[in-house]
């Protein structure tokens, strides 16, 4: 046998050897690293949202108006969009775990401090500074999926993260309820039930945060579960799957990841998206509570809508994954949460408004695994890390407008539903812009 012949009969063994290595140091990644991303997403989310469950008694304890409270959610928005840009080039420049450990603690901090508010500039400051202590972690670990996951993955990885969302109500709505329900903590330490809502929710997110430096290595040569093998074969994969991708139409700097179209026009989706997502979950406790329920039953019940899109965003997330259709499996989830959304606002009924909030919410929380493996396919780089951080910018202004939208119409007519139509339209404007991308915008693999 000669030496070519030989060669030819060894280099397949080789690859197949190195691409086996690679496949099993992503079934070493990913329940570690994903399962923690989501611990530390949920957590974020239970920490903004909670304030929802905290408004049942403390906008009458401290004389919110609808508006002024409305204000004050929005005020948390106003820090993250203007934090989240710096916060990941920062991610990228220093690593994730330097940047989102601390990150984490600062926000379970200032979670904890909203206990102290007094007044209306009392609590949109320290909304504020909330919103500013959680402004690079989305963006963050969605960068930081890259630095592990081949694109195949990313998916799944996505949602691992985002699930984080719907089950933060799902945890967060009951414990809350519970908080706010039992008189135990009422008056305990001078402290009224909300204050020590917030108190002890805050708590886990600086333990995560300290867990954050030891359970996040930055790229798989960190990895002191890896082998070296093992982190070399997974570190050739992601370089050779970037280098066989094709031309990226967008660039890989700075102000094209801040600017070019594709970035701006899923910014804009998003923010259509987001606005559905939280104009319903900063108002769905006082709208279940409305149904004269006891503030332990609002937070059981609130939660049902989120189950219920907890399981879709799951599912939705492995055929997006299976089929690589990341257009239809962001635009048709979205079309679904308009109808919801607009069910749920003409709806007199509370079993159906229930069942219609379980729609809306598996459309708006569904798409995201789909929607976030868009910004890799036109960008890379510094471009990639902008990229990330300014579509979440834009879309975390619907987190403002959304519950504004919501609060100021009904202060006007004193009711929800028209607030939620025009959430609606929002969603539907969602899907409709997705669309364009994928017409004007065209690329391989979504």
């Amino acid at each position: 046998m000669t030496a070519d012949n030989l060669s030819a009969e060894i280099m397949p063994a080789q690859i197949m050897t190195v691409e086996g290595m690679a496949a099993h140091a992503l079934r070493k990644a990913a329940p570690r690293l994903a399962a923690f991303m989501g611990v530390l997403f949920l957590l974020s989310f239970i920490d903004r949202a909670n304030v929802s469950f905290a408004a049942l008694s403390m906008n009458k304890e401290l004389g919110f108006t609808p508006t002024t409270y409305a204000w004050g959610v929005g005020f948390f928005f106003f820090g993250y969009v203007l934090f989240e840009v710096p916060s990941n080039m920062i991610v990228e420049r220093i690593g994730a775990r330097r940047w989102i450990a601390p990150m984490v603690i600062a926000w379970g901090l200032a979670s904890m401090l909203l206990a102290l508010s007094r007044d209306a500039l009392q609590f949109y400051a320290l909304r504020f500074l909330l919103g500013m202590a959680e402004a690079g972690l989305l963006p963050g670990l969605l960068l930081y999926m890259t630095y592990w996951f081949p694109a195949a993955w990313r998916g799944r990885i996505a949602a691992a993260i985002t699930l984080a969302v719907p089950l933060s109500l799902v945890i967060g709505g009951p414990v809350s309820g519970l908080i706010l329900g039992l008189s135990f903590f009422d008056g305990l330490a001078g402290l009224k039930s909300w204050q020590w809502m917030f108190v002890i929710e805050g708590i886990p997110a600086i333990v995560a945060g300290l867990l954050a430096y030891r359970l996040m290595p930055d790229r798989p040569r960190d990895a002191r579960w890896l082998t070296i093998e093992e982190a070399k074969a997974l570190q050739a994969a992601l370089d050779e799957e970037a280098c066989t991708q094709s031309p990226h139409l967008h660039g890989s700097d700075l102000i094209h990841g801040l600017l070019s179209p594709p970035v701006l026009l899923l910014g804009l989706a998003y923010f259509c998206a987001v606005l559905g997502g939280f104009g319903i979950i900063f108002w769905v406790p006082q709208i279940v509570k409305a149904f004269g329920l006891s503030t332990i039953e609002t937070g059981f019940v609130a939660s049902i809508p989120y189950a219920v899109a907890a399981l879709v965003m799951g599912a939705l997330a492995w055929f997006g994954d299976r089929t690589g259709r990341r257009i239809l499996f962001t635009a048709l989830p979205m079309l679904a949460g308009a109808l919801g959304l607009a069910i749920a606002g003409l709806s007199g009924s509370p079993a159906l408004s229930i069942a219609a909030r379980s729609l809306a919410a598996s459309g708006i929380y569904g798409m995201m695994p789909a929607f976030w493996t868009l910004p890799p396919a036109y960008l890379r780089g510094s471009a990639m890390a902008a990229g990330i951080a300014m579509i979440n910018s834009i879309g975390a202004l619907g987190g403002f407008v959304g519950p504004y939208v919501v609060g100021w119409v009904k202060e006007t007519t004193g009711a929800f539903g028209p607030g939620l139509l025009a959430l609606a339209a929002g969603s539907a404007m969602a899907a409709i812009l997705i669309g364009l991308l994928a017409r004007i915008f065209p690329r391989p693999g979504i």
